[in-house]
């Protein structure tokens, strides 16, 4: 159930269990009998015949939009499904979940009619649930959902937060890649990000099992690196110091093979005191040499930044490191220029004063 997002919102997820890409392709007259089919059965008073029509609408919506446009008129008795499963009837209530998820992926409409149906209310009951299929589906139900602007309030009134929060500490590791994700996705509303802090979900992202033994779970936190609030952006790059200071040489190359040369330059001048600190530091441990450099060539972060540019592989991730450095300077440059210019103004304003 590898996931990723896409943007600061991670508009979408892509879980390869449950959904690819999601191409426009057209719908042949084959599927659009399929999808008379499913939405025929998916109305039926027979539970066997509703897991079988949302089985055939996951499958149908795995990677055409225009199946899950077509189809959307299925959210509200899949959700209806959802609400009769429990954990006695998984396979109810997951063919339901991961058709519904197949549904939103990619689609800010469906998305929003999920949620307005009333699929919180049984996917943060699976949250809570003994099973572990159902709190695994239930959090990539989450991540995919929470990509929704819209939604993104009303997933946080559901209490989902601190449910997510455990799942980092207690799920295993694709649901806490999961959710990861989409606390991430959460945090982008300011009261969200308030309820989250709150909850010092960070111990538990920082776990090593976690980010490193499914794919996409450093580059979650990068994503967040990159894309966050100034606040998740200092735990963010926090926690990747610490997993990089506990074993450089095991998590050096995992670590820069998700790009995070250029969010981390970046921090270095434009991030909070803390999270400069950190980036600066962590640039130190990513560089190919693990130990200061001679007077010959000084600890700058040119050279640093420089060092690291030349191991990297492929010319787009080296070309935009290279840009984003060219950039730093610029800004500091700036800035440097800024607080000579306030200093002169205050030296001035004294001058004046004391003149007087």
């Amino acid at each position: 159930m590898n996931s990723s997002s896409s943007s600061s919102s991670s508009s979408s997820s892509s879980h390869t269990h449950y959904s690819t890409s999601s191409s426009d392709t057209d719908t042949p007259p084959s599927s659009s009998a399929a999808v008379r089919r499913a939405l025929r059965l998916i109305q039926s008073e027979d539970l066997s015949l509703k897991i079988e029509a949302a089985k055939d609408i996951r499958r149908l919506t795995k990677t055409s939009q225009r199946c899950r446009r077509q189809l959307a008129d299925a959210v509200k008795p899949l959700v209806c499904m959802l609400r009769v499963g429990d954990d006695d009837s998984v396979e109810l209530s997951e063919s339901a979940l991961l058709a519904l998820l197949n549904l939103a992926v990619k689609d800010e409409k469906n998305k929003i009619s999920i949620v307005e149906a009333g699929a919180l209310e049984p996917i943060i009951s699976f949250l809570k649930s003994q099973n572990s299929i159902l709190r695994e589906c239930a959090t990539a139900s989450l991540l995919t959902l929470s990509a929704s602007s819209i939604n993104k309030q009303v997933i946080s009134a559901t209490g989902a937060i601190p449910l997510l929060v455990d799942i980092l500490r207690n799920g295993n590791t694709q649901a806490k890649v999961d959710a990861v994700m989409a606390l991430s996705n959460l945090s982008t509303h300011s009261n969200n990000l308030d309820i989250i802090l709150k909850t010092n979900p960070i111990p538990s992202i920082v776990s090593r099992t976690a980010l490193t033994s499914e794919e996409g779970g450093i580059l979650a936190v990068v994503e967040v690196l990159e894309n966050g609030s100034l606040q998740s952006r200092e735990h963010a790059v926090g926690a990747l110091l610490t997993l990089c200071q506990s074993d450089r040489f095991k998590y050096r190359e995992p670590i820069l093979r998700e790009g995070v040369i250029p969010g981390l330059l970046e921090l270095t001048v434009q991030g909070t005191p803390k999270s400069q600190s950190k980036a600066h530091a962590l640039l130190c441990l990513l560089r190919d040499a693990p130990y200061p450099r001679s007077e010959l060539q000084p600890d700058t972060l040119e050279n640093i930044v420089c060092n690291i540019i030349s191991q990297i592989d492929g010319d787009e991730q080296s070309g935009k490191a290279k840009k984003m450095l060219a950039e730093m300077v610029q800004v500091s440059m700036e800035q440097s220029l800024k607080q000579l210019q306030q200093r002169a103004l205050f030296v001035t304003s004294f001058l004046v004063a004391f003149v007087r």
